[in-house]
């Protein structure tokens, strides 16, 4: 993604250049996610439009070093006028922040108030995974007599097999097929990871491949869209378990992404420690992975509450 030239034309030249500079450096040199990098671009053309509204000119790297704590406060609060969340905004600041530190480090800039600016709170969300029967249920139905069903199996089964996130498992390639029992995940910010993979994981895949229409190649994705016969879109992905849920009758928080909670969270019912399921989910911190262990502390409480003869 790229900055767009409406938000351009509202710098400086020196602002613009410095734009796509940081850009450059976000995909070249940190490696970040397609998703960060739209996050973190949109934020900033955020911020530039309200910047420019509130000076009513163009806008240079002077005036970005130059913006006051009220200034950022104002446009904090600009966002909570328009309806955006905590985390929202939260993340808008994470991605400013982020390009005043690079223009620091190049020389270009250098803002003290950003530093002083309070990141909106936000209230610890927990994971929410499906039961062990319920994630059972969901392999178990995804699947059909044409390749579409055993295709959403197949997915299925490795996000909560492997503990993939939707886009790790979306972004293989046939020639990415498990070696050895072990699969190579492409992770946040392009760090890799070995994930060891169940026989019956391989076995739906390897169902799946045996059926679908389109001809292999080491380049060809794995997971293919039924239209157009490329990569397979997260939104599809995102219906089909949207149909299953309202089938089998399960919450809607039951999302693909939910089947990699349950692969952490049943995974540490059964005796796993938090640094080998930090390694298999690919987590940069242990703090993330240890919500998990929130959701068994939650689990147990509920328990606790409705046994216990004291309780009422």
């Amino acid at each position: 993604m790229t900055i767009k030239p409406e938000i351009l034309e509202c710098c400086a030249q020196d602002l613009a250049k410095a734009l796509n500079e940081w850009q450059s450096w976000l995909k070249v040199e940190k490696n970040v996610s397609r998703h960060t990098l739209r996050a973190y671009t949109g934020d900033l053309s955020q911020f530039v439009t309200f910047l420019t509204r509130h000076k009513a000119r163009q806008i240079s790297m002077a005036d970005v070093s130059d913006t006051s704590l009220n200034e950022f406060r104002a446009w904090m609060s600009r966002q909570a006028m328009d309806g955006r969340g905590n985390a929202s905004r939260a993340r808008t600041l994470s991605g400013l922040k982020n390009f005043l530190s690079w223009a620091d480090k190049q020389g270009l800039a250098h803002n003290a108030a950003i530093k002083t600016v309070r990141t909106p709170k936000m209230p610890r969300k927990l994971p929410r995974p499906l039961h062990q029967n319920q994630a059972m249920s969901v392999l178990m139905e995804a699947t059909g007599s044409d390749w579409i069903g055993m295709r959403d199996r197949a997915l299925f089964t490795l996000l909560y097999g492997c503990g993939l996130r939707i886009d790790e498992a979306l972004s293989l390639n046939v020639k990415d097929m498990p070696r050895e029992g072990f699969l190579i995940v492409t992770g946040k910010g392009r760090k890799e990871r070995q994930v060891p993979v169940l026989p019956l994981v391989e076995r739906a895949i390897n169902e799946y491949r045996e059926v679908c229409p389109y001809p292999e190649d080491g380049s060809r994705p794995l997971f293919i869209g039924q239209k157009n016969g490329k990569r397979l879109h997260q939104g599809v992905a995102q219906k089909s378990m949207r149909d299953l849920r309202r089938q089998l009758g399960l919450p809607e928080t039951a999302t693909p992404h939910a089947l990699r909670h349950s692969f952490a969270t049943h995974l540490l019912q059964n005796g796993a420690n938090l640094r080998e399921i930090q390694e298999l989910l690919g987590h940069a911190s242990l703090s993330t992975t240890q919500r998990y262990t929130d959701i068994n502390a939650e689990e147990m409480m509920k328990v606790y509450r409705a046994a216990h003869p004291r309780n009422n």
